[in-house]
C-alpha cells in the first residue's frame, strides 16, 4: 500500500481526480478523518470535509505511474 495527501477543494478538481483513477483496477480508498470512501466515486467523495487534506492510499505495488498523475492534487 502507498498513499500521498491531497487537496480536492474545487468540484472540477474532485472530477478530474475520478476520471484519473477511473483507470485504474486496484482499489484506491480515501480517508478524511474517521471517514473511508472508494477514490473512485464521485458521490462519496463529495461526503468527505474537502477543505481538509484527504488521503489516498493505493492497494498496489506496482503504482508508480498513479502516483506520478496524482502528483498535481498533493496538498
Amino acid at each position: 500500500m502507498k498513499s500521498i495527501k491531497i487537496s480536492l477543494e474545487m468540484a472540477q478538481r474532485v472530477k478530474e481526480f475520478v476520471n484519473v483513477t477511473q483507470d485504474y483496477p486496484y482499489e484506491i480508498l480515501l480517508k478524511s478523518g474517521k471517514y473511508v470512501v472508494d477514490a473512485k466515486s464521485i458521490l462519496g467523495i463529495f461526503s468527505l470535509d474537502l477543505s481538509q487534506p484527504i488521503v489516498v492510499e493505493v492497494y498496489a505495488d506496482e503504482c508508480d505511474d498513479l502516483l506520478e498523475k496524482l502528483k498535481k492534487f498533493e496538498a
